[in-house]
């Protein structure tokens, strides 16, 4: 006695496969809507521009490893760098600011510094590692 199979076709009706590729669209834009990238906006300057800086417009701050911020020799506290960056960028409007850091100093409180450059709204902003001496 000979048993009959059956053929079974995957997606014999086209619209199954095409309503499962549309949802697959869906989910991929609701997906991708959830993608937020949070960081710093910087200008940068132009590849071409040319900005003359003064050595007297020049703000050179650094960073311990304990993350105080030294300036002329003497470690100021936030509110006192945002007190001494204001009246400085009211005087010097092409003020730059310069950040060296150490290398063991905390992440976050860089993060904070460049924050607080950012809010300040500092055209120029330049931040270097700490050399190690030999």
């Amino acid at each position: 006695m000979k048993i009959k199979r059956l053929k079974r076709n995957a997606f014999q009706d086209s619209s199954a496969s095409s309503d499962v590729a549309f949802l697959l669209i869906i989910y991929f834009i609701v997906i991708a809507g959830f993608n937020i990238n949070k960081g710093f906006l910087l200008n940068l300057p132009a590849k071409d521009s040319t900005r003359l800086i003064l050595r007297d417009d020049l703000l050179r701050f650094e960073m311990d490893s304990d993350g105080g911020i030294v300036y002329e020799g003497e470690v100021l506290d936030i509110p006192r760098v945002k007190t001494l960056v204001q009246t400085t960028q009211r005087d010097n409007p092409n003020m730059a600011i310069i950040i060296t850091i150490d290398g063991q100093a905390q992440w976050q409180k860089v993060v904070h510094f460049v924050e607080l450059a950012q809010d300040l709204k500092i055209d120029s902003f330049s931040f270097t590692m700490k050399r190690e001496e030999l």
